[in-house]
């Protein structure tokens, strides 16, 4: 049996302002999914799911808080200097910074931000 990676989903409590933040990060997602309780979008080849905390309810027949860091999703840049400016650009919408952009040991120019639900979105190049 062959198994492989789907999707990714994580929960929110405004759609359309994660999408405005996702939106930031590159992705191609369509001004009319902001009133959507679920949204699927394809980024070269990975499939990142955004639902509200409401359609979890229903499939789930209820809600937690999570609480701790639980997820962390990386975006690539295309460059040390593109990691660099899109957390400027990210800090200049308001967005929390978590790690101001540094040079990993591992090679990496690397930042960390939150998206406003709180999970961890890395950037590297």
């Amino acid at each position: 049996m062959a198994v492989q990676l789907k999707r990714i989903g994580i929960y929110v409590k405004d759609m359309k302002k994660s999408l405005e933040f996702y939106r930031m990060l590159g992705l191609d997602i369509p001004q009319s999914a902001d009133e959507e309780q679920h949204v699927e979008v394809d980024h070269h080849g990975l499939r990142l799911a955004v639902a509200t905390v409401e359609a979890a309810k229903a499939v789930f027949g209820g809600w937690e808080k999570p609480s701790g860091n639980r997820l962390e999703l990386t975006f690539q840049c295309s460059s040390r200097e593109a990691v660099d400016e899109l957390y400027r650009k990210l800090m200049e919408h308001g967005y929390v910074g978590l790690s101001e952009p540094f040079d990993g040991f591992w090679g990496e120019r690397y930042a960390i931000v939150e998206d406003p639900d709180g999970n961890l979105i890395s950037l590297a190049d």
